[in-house]
């Protein structure tokens, strides 16, 4: 191997790594088709669209960390490594609840994020309705602890209903809404009810054995609901409704029945378009397997979407450090050859504010996706997939080939090897239309490239339009 080629290789592995984050996820085994016609064509939309912007945006961002893990006791080691003042855990927890005492995120603009999410090529949004700290980012009538709350300074704002007015912003922008709503409330007390087993140390699931006190936990689920069916009744059309804390489910260890079936069939009287994703449980209400901070190993024939950190964390912190955008578009293409979509994430800032950083890297993207988009949006999974240097996708009898380079160190010669076996006629360089010469042999194409494309800094990738049967 030539040293050209095992530093681009190393590149390539230093900045195509993304660890694994707190949940796995479904095998396409697990996959359960759905038999309505109509989700089986959303289904089909949702896999068009390939981009989505994640935002998790709560009090949390006010300290920096990540979002709501520290609460739990249980996942104390990762969670709390970026708290670096002395705490007493139950200290830490109440000043973590009595963040909305000072939430005020006076420069947030709907607007704004919507203009740039359209700039950077994002076709849908998902944002954080509610984590796991129960705060909610909507004006809900089932608790005080929510962004409207008399409590949180914001809640005389013009735009203190944060949910209305940034779904309406991004669907007068033409893009979609997921609604991330987390299963689990460390908030309320019925399901971290104070006095019971379990409650200190504290961890993920209830404080309380649900099959032991039946009508505590009905009056979890029944809150639960109210609250899906208010996101799914007052807040405009939503296509998907994003679920977190997987544990939370009939066959967990301890089994946490929220009859999640009976409220998405109540929604669907509402939105019968609405898909679901029960990540990580699996069944006919995951209708979209959700990796997260990771890319499969293989392609996959179902729908799914990675949940990829922009920078290190889904939360805002301080002084990130964000991901190149060469490192971004070869993980979009890294997922979009495998069948998925990127759901790319960005923490907002405690002000309201999206980080600079952030913006840089996103209109760099969507710099990138207004020349070659037509290899990423509407297409299908296409042999051999993904092949480290080659990401290829389809749209009928077009296949594209998306070349990438992993630093721009690496060397630009004349000639590209394309390992696509299927017969080829014609091959153009794509953003600039011209035809470009090429053979087959027994192993693939063997492309030449225009003498205005060899030499210099390597481009993130050179995507070929391919005619082919």
């Amino acid at each position: 191997m030539s040293d050209t080629i095992q530093h681009d290789e190393q590149q390539r592995q230093d900045e195509q790594i993304v660890q694994q984050g707190v949940h796995n996820f479904s095998a396409e085994e697990e996959w359960v088709k759905p038999d309505r016609p109509i989700l089986l064509e959303q289904l089909e939309w949702f896999k068009d669209q390939k981009l989505g912007l994640m935002m998790h945006w709560g009090t949390y961002s006010q300290l920096g960390i990540v979002e709501s893990w520290a609460l739990s006791d249980v996942d104390e080691e990762w969670s709390r490594d970026s708290v670096d003042w002395d705490y007493d855990a139950e200290e830490l927890k109440q000043q973590y609840f009595d963040l909305n005492k000072t939430f005020n995120p006076l420069r947030f603009e709907p607007e704004r994020w919507a203009n740039l999410a359209a700039e950077g090529g994002f076709k849908y949004l998902i944002f954080t309705t509610k984590h796991h700290d129960g705060f909610c980012m909507w004006d809900t009538k089932t608790t005080d602890y929510k962004i409207t709350g008399a409590q949180t300074p914001f809640h005389t704002h013009k735009y203190a209903d944060v949910c209305k007015h940034l779904f309406n912003a991004f669907r007068d922008k033409g893009m979609a809404i997921a609604a991330y709503f987390s299963k689990a409330d460390w908030h309320t007390p019925t399901y971290w009810a104070s006095g019971m087993e379990r409650s200190n140390p504290t961890w993920r699931g209830p404080s309380y054995n649900p099959q032991d006190y039946p009508e505590l936990w009905e009056q979890f689920v029944q809150f639960t609901h109210e609250q899906i069916i208010e996101l799914l009744t007052d807040y405009g059309r939503i296509d998907v409704l994003w679920l977190d804390a997987g544990w939370v489910c009939k066959e967990s260890r301890v089994s946490q029945d929220i009859r999640l079936g009976e409220v998405v069939e109540r929604a669907r009287e509402k939105q019968p378009w609405l898909l679901s994703a029960d990540r990580t449980v699996g069944g006919p209400y995951e209708n979209i397997i959700t990796p997260e901070q990771t890319i499969p190993n293989e392609a996959m024939n179902v729908p799914w979407e990675s949940c990829i950190t922009m920078g290190t964390s889904f939360s805002f912190r301080y002084e990130d450090k964000y991901k190149s955008t060469r490192q971004l578009v070869h993980i979009l293409m890294e997922v979009v050859a495998k069948g998925g979509n990127l759901a790319l994430n960005v923490g907002p800032q405690p002000d309201g504010r999206i980080p600079e950083g952030a913006i840089v890297r996103i209109k760099e993207l969507g710099a990138w996706m207004e020349t070659y988009g037509e290899a990423v949006y509407g297409t299908r999974i296409c042999a051999p997939y993904f092949t480290q240097r080659c990401a290829f996708t389809r749209k009928e009898d077009t296949v594209y080939c998306t070349y990438l380079y992993p630093s721009e160190e690496s060397e630009v010669t004349d000639h590209i090897f394309i390992p696509y076996l299927e017969k080829v006629t014609n091959i153009q360089l794509v953003g600039t239309d011209q035809n470009v010469a090429f053979h087959s042999d027994e192993a693939g194409l063997h492309v030449k490239l225009p003498t205005s494309e060899v030499g210099g800094n390597a481009p993130i990738a050179h995507v070929f339009r391919m005619t082919a049967f």
